[in-house]
């Protein structure tokens, strides 16, 4: 029978050819179907593999062979350092999504209560993160995608956060009458025609959460002229979009009458955060 280093050998083999970081992605396989981490397999090289967890991972390789991305096969991706579940149903996180974080946690408070609404939670990612971070904080997370949500409140309950509230809408429409400190929003910004999405992981996740019309500018727009309604005065809008949208965000915040527009930068040097705050006149 196999040992480990030899069935990490051959399923990179399987996948040179056709993923960009092959051994990495052998090893996560092989270390989820063990329910180890990947130092265990380094420990363990010489250990020998029953056919079971043999035949289990190679069907994950063939499944990764086809395109599908880690975290649907293992059913979780980390995030600002803590793990959460994904499937199909939501976009996979990304480390780009942590500017956002960032820049949201800039602006809220430590010691004092802070309401904020995150539309288009998808995992709940953002909405989980900021409510883990600011326990003062009441987060109401929203998706038009029912089990969207069903997967964001399991990552809530995994992370035991109480001060988030889960609402099923199409952006404001369900959302009740309230104002917010803060609206975050990673929506839909993704043209049609780009090439890209025929390319790597969004081939697969789900176009609803990646494509919208107008350039990809239609969702932001309704958004940034909705939200002026449910921010206090010089309430702040936060959007997460494309890398070469930034001018076309900022204009439609400051035709929408935010004032402040500010663009901030990804880790790779790309404008993928545009904040503006609701002007008081």
């Amino acid at each position: 029978m196999p040992t480990i280093e030899q069935v990490v050998d051959r399923g990179t083999e399987t996948l040179r050819k056709t993923c960009d970081s092959p051994r990495l992605d052998a090893e996560v396989l092989l270390a989820f179907v063990l329910g180890k981490n990947r130092s265990y397999l380094r420990a363990w090289n010489d250990k020998v593999l029953e056919k079971s967890v043999i035949s289990q991972f190679e069907t994950l390789i063939s499944e990764r062979l086809k395109g599908v991305p880690i975290a649907y096969l293992t059913g979780t991706r980390e995030f600002w350092s803590r793990d959460f579940f994904v499937s199909p149903e939501v976009l996979i996180p990304r480390p780009d999504t942590e500017i956002l974080i960032e820049q949201c946690l800039a602006k809220i408070p430590t010691d004092l209560p802070f309401q904020i609404l995150d539309l288009g939670t998808g995992s709940g990612i953002i909405a989980i993160t900021l409510a883990c971070e600011r326990a003062n904080a009441k987060i109401f997370a929203v998706d038009a995608s029912f089990g969207a949500l069903e997967i964001a409140k399991k990552n809530a309950a995994f992370h035991q956060c109480n001060n988030v509230e889960f609402i099923l809408s199409d952006w404001f429409s369900n959302v009740p009458p309230l104002k917010f400190n803060l609206i975050v929003s990673n929506p839909p910004y993704i043209c049609e025609t780009d090439e890209h999405l025929t390319q790597g992981d969004v081939r697969f996740e789900p176009t609803s959460a990646l494509i919208a019309a107008n350039q990809g500018l239609r969702d932001i727009f309704v958004i940034a002229n909705h939200a002026k309604n449910y921010l206090i005065s010089n309430g702040q809008l936060m959007f997460e979009h494309g890398y070469n949208q930034a001018k076309d965000v900022q204009r439609i915040l400051i035709n929408a009458n935010f004032i402040n527009v500010q663009t901030y930068q990804d880790f790779s040097g790309n404008c993928r955060v545009t904040t503006g705050f609701l002007s008081e006149f």
